[in-house]
């Protein structure tokens, strides 16, 4: 086999691990990974794993890139040929819907999942997982500020809009893992008043 097949089936082996880890992860959260359930779950060696990621830390801040990369696929690039200001906005919240409710992972939303077990964790898997949480609100902030800018919105703050907006979304998600109805519902209402 040459270098760059071997540099291949590695690259196609930690997309399969990690993957699979989102999924773990959704369910047990970031600290219940473990290399030989994830071996046996794709059909590896505990060995082959640890060769890919020689620390759970390292595996663990994979799993949190590879959870970015769906949620982005999902969620914010089928919004990017929509106007921004507040049609994105509202797009981008219409997709974290239906995240939620048909839900990519097993146990729901990856980052309510894990952000809550290593926000006060300092390391570089709570610095990814912070990343992506800044990321998002970033997003939502700039297009409540191209709202504004297209005198489509007035008296917002764009930050605080962002942070009530993310706030809403986690409330939806926790009610729908609960079985509760209408989360998804009230969160609309609420959007829509913020932005009349």
């Amino acid at each position: 086999m040459t270098g760059d097949q071997r540099v291949t089936r590695g690259m196609r082996s930690r997309s399969t691990i990690t993957r699979r880890a989102v999924d773990v992860a959704s369910i047990e959260g970031l600290s219940g990974l473990s290399f030989g359930s994830l071996a046996a779950d794709v059909g590896l060696s505990k060995g082959g794993v640890a060769a890919l990621f020689p620390t759970k830390e390292q595996l663990q801040v994979a799993t949190v890139e590879s959870a970015r990369e769906v949620f982005l696929e999902a969620v914010v690039q089928p919004t990017s040929a929509v106007p921004s200001g507040a049609a994105r906005l509202k797009a981008l919240i219409e997709r974290w819907i239906a995240y939620a409710e048909a839900p990519l992972f097993p146990g729901g939303c990856f980052w309510a999942a894990n952000l809550p077990d290593f926000d006060s964790r300092p390391g570089p898997v709570r610095d990814s997982l912070a990343r992506q949480r800044r990321s998002w609100l970033a997003l939502l902030a700039e297009q409540v500020s191209q709202a504004i800018a297209a005198g489509e919105v007035t008296g917002l703050d764009p930050e605080l809009t962002a942070f009530q907006i993310d706030a809403l979304l986690n409330s939806a998600n926790i009610a729908m893992r609960l079985g509760e109805t209408g989360g998804a519902d009230k969160v609309r209402r609420v959007i829509d008043g913020l932005l009349a």
